[in-house]
């Protein structure tokens, strides 16, 4: 019940109080749209911001990755100027003399692929255990089924001190990656060898282990620089700097020079398996065949 002395409103003074409670609510309304649209707006802008990072950093890397490689650089530490990194027994790795290379020196390959390919050094020196050498590349599928086949038998013959074991690593199939990454993975493991040899082994097989398929951007330079620093070996610097880009230039270079056509070639004591008399002989009996001859 309303006090006695309360002043009743009229009408309209109750129309006119409706009406302005009205229009604070309509106000109010309004600048919590114009608020939520500011917000908006701001998320967007940010969204858009955020996108163009991304896509400048994935310019950015896929830039470096695809940038020109000189043709001049050095080989790395227990590598050999032909590209290869020689497995002795157990972890042992051949020590090397330090060297650089060019790859401006090096002829085009053939026009017509030779009956016989010679690869330089392939042969074991006299009194030498067998030399098996292996021209490979990190992205080929057919090297990965090589090296899931055999590499447990050239391991323990290595070991035995019956052979040698030298992979030349090649960029032969950069095209097979948006990121030249055959180029990209060879590098990561020149670098191992040169800082860690005894780890190169494991590297290596690392490698093919996680091995990306072809047509695929491979693995990324941050990758391979933790799958080594999971080994406890770091190559930050060397991969970043494309430190043995060059060397492996080189080696590509070189090996189809001498009329390589593609990976795995496999020699042994310099004779290419799987040509001319060879050509239907299994692996294992042309590897042992070698080391019978040898005595």
């Amino acid at each position: 019940m309303s006090p006695a002395n309360e002043v009743r409103k009229s009408k309209a003074e109750r129309t006119a109080e409706a009406r302005e409670k009205a229009r604070l609510i309509r106000e109010a309304q309004v600048k919590k749209d114009k608020r939520n649209k500011m917000l908006i707006g701001w998320g967007i802008v940010a969204a858009v911001v955020a996108i163009l990072v991304v896509v400048a950093l994935v310019v950015t890397n896929s830039l470096k990755q695809n940038a020109p490689v000189a043709d001049q650089g050095p080989v790395p530490a227990n590598a050999n100027a032909h590209g290869g990194v020689t497995l002795l027994a157990n972890t042992g790795v051949a020590k090397t003399e330090a060297a650089t290379v060019d790859a401006a020196s090096v002829g085009d390959a053939p026009k017509t692929p030779p009956a016989e390919v010679v690869a330089p050094g392939a042969e074991a020196e006299a009194g030498k255990p067998v030399k098996v050498v292996l021209y490979i590349d990190f992205i080929c599928p057919v090297c990965k089924n090589f090296e899931a086949q055999y590499n447990d038998q050239l391991t323990s013959l290595r070991n035995d001190g019956k052979i040698t074991v030298e992979y030349r690593a090649l960029g032969f199939l950069d095209s097979r990656s948006t990121t030249n990454y055959s180029s990209r993975a060879a590098n990561a493991a020149a670098c191992v060898v040169n800082a860690s040899p005894e780890k190169y082994s494991d590297f290596f097989n690392a490698l093919f282990a996680k091995q990306p398929a072809e047509g695929s951007a491979g693995l990324s330079d941050n990758d391979l620089k933790k799958m080594a620093s999971d080994l406890g070996v770091n190559i930050d610097s060397c991969v970043d700097d494309k430190t043995y880009r060059p060397f492996v230039k080189f080696t590509t270079k070189e090996a189809a020079a001498i009329g390589v056509t593609g990976t795995p070639t496999v020699f042994v004591d310099g004779k290419q398996w799987g040509k001319g008399d060879s050509a239907q002989t299994p692996f294992p009996d042309f590897l042992q065949a070698a080391i019978t001859a040898k005595g």
